[in-house]
């Protein structure tokens, strides 16, 4: 049942990531990047607070 559900919602992506690239016609590379940019700049802020996290969690005197 969990491989349907997955199935479904990758059908789901696929047909959003088609429509949207249908109506964004020739700025299409330029969403692509924007998302992508946006994206890597979450998951880095992210990695960046857990070494933060992990680092003053190590300290012996709470000070980074």
């Amino acid at each position: 049942m969990t491989k349907l559900l997955r199935l479904a919602g990758l059908a789901v992506v696929l047909v959003v990531s088609l429509l949207f690239a249908v109506f964004v016609g020739d700025q299409g590379p330029w969403y692509f990047a924007w998302v992508i940019g946006t994206v890597m700049i979450i998951l880095i802020s992210g990695a960046g607070a857990i070494m933060l996290d992990a680092q003053s969690s190590l300290s012996s005197d709470g000070e980074i």
